[in-house]
């Protein structure tokens, strides 16, 4: 009986050593949260608003962390925010890029780190391949075809046998403007009923959008002036109302062609004083973290990636529900 009790006492003895040894053991490490350092270009515009926050949006979705700095404009302050991600050890950069060149050096750095870079929303221009590993954006070209598509479809239904164009263009050597521009002007080359008075620069700004139509209102006259196509919402907005101040009616005696799709263009489309808004969606968020994803389980991607984008005109019937701005 005594062994036996002694054989139990062991027993009990060597499980409790057993179980304590289990509780002593570390618990497992939690994995470490993916990393996007982004460089938004600014906050000029709704769309630029509208940008930013469907990349914070997305990131949380994806339960990324998400580092953001916003450069106002300046190009050096993207590239001093990149230099910043690299020197965190970030493990993708995104970033809109203001104008299209200056950026080999600081992706050549990225690139020695072993970070992977997107660009988003913008292209740039490089001397050497394997800088960035993809782009999601507007295709920029078709929006401005479509812009000009419309103006040729409107002046067929006017009976127009003369138009007076201005445009009013982007930030002068950024992707939007110069794809903007050309797209338009391949659309409208070869109708003589077309005459392109001036291309002037805005940047993008209400601001600056109005002082390019006081500047062409001056040189031309309101009189003189039957189309007024503007690179983005921002800026139309801003000429219209300079014209309105000027005694014009925008969207009868001057047809406003814009670019982006904010609530307050598609509203003035509605109201009659915008003639035509081409769509750019600013909901960029879950396609770029579709790649980070991508990017960290070692998966290619594709080198660009387009939205699905369409247009708002008066042809359409504006009551549609489907008719509304970001």
């Amino acid at each position: 009986m005594k062994k036996r009790m002694i054989l139990l006492l062991a027993a009990l003895l060597l499980l409790l050593s057993g179980c304590a040894g289990q509780n002593q053991q570390p618990p497992a490490a939690s994995p470490t949260p993916i990393v996007v350092g982004f460089s938004q270009l600014g906050a000029e515009s709704a769309w630029r608003i509208a940008n930013t926050a469907s990349m914070e949006k997305a990131a949380k979705k994806a339960g990324y962390g998400l580092m953001m700095e916003n450069a106002n404009q300046k190009q050096d302050r993207q590239i001093s925010a990149i230099r910043s991600f690299i020197a965190y050890q970030v493990d993708v950069i995104v970033f809109s890029p203001i104008v299209e060149t200056g950026w080999d050096n600081v992706l050549r750095e990225a690139r020695q780190a072993g970070i992977p870079v997107l660009l988003m929303d913008r292209m740039i221009e490089t001397t050497e391949e394997g800088l960035y590993a993809g782009y999601v954006g507007a295709d920029f070209y078709t929006e401005g075809r479509k812009a000009g598509e419309y103006l040729i479809r409107k002046a067929d239904a006017l009976g127009k046998t003369h138009m007076n164009i201005v445009e009013i263009s982007g930030t002068p050597d950024s992707t939007p403007m110069r794809d903007r521009q050309q797209g338009f002007m391949d659309a409208i080359r070869d109708d003589p009923r077309f005459t392109v008075l001036s291309s002037i620069s805005g940047d993008f700004l209400r601001s600056k959008g109005e002082e390019c139509m006081k500047a062409l209102i001056d040189e031309f006259g309101v009189d003189g002036i039957d189309v007024v196509y503007s690179h983005n919402d921002e800026m139309t907005l801003g000429a219209l109302k300079i014209l309105e101040n000027a005694g014009a009616h925008p969207g009868k005696d001057v047809l406003m062609i814009t670019v982006d799709g904010a609530k307050e263009a598609v509203e003035a489309l509605k109201q009659g004083r915008v003639n035509c808004v081409v769509q750019c969606t600013p909901a960029l968020g879950d396609a770029v973290m579709e790649l980070v994803r991508k990017l960290m389980a070692g998966e290619s991607i594709p080198a660009v990636a387009h939205p699905e984008e369409g247009v708002f005109t008066d042809f359409d019937d504006l009551t549609d529900p489907a008719v509304e701005g970001f």
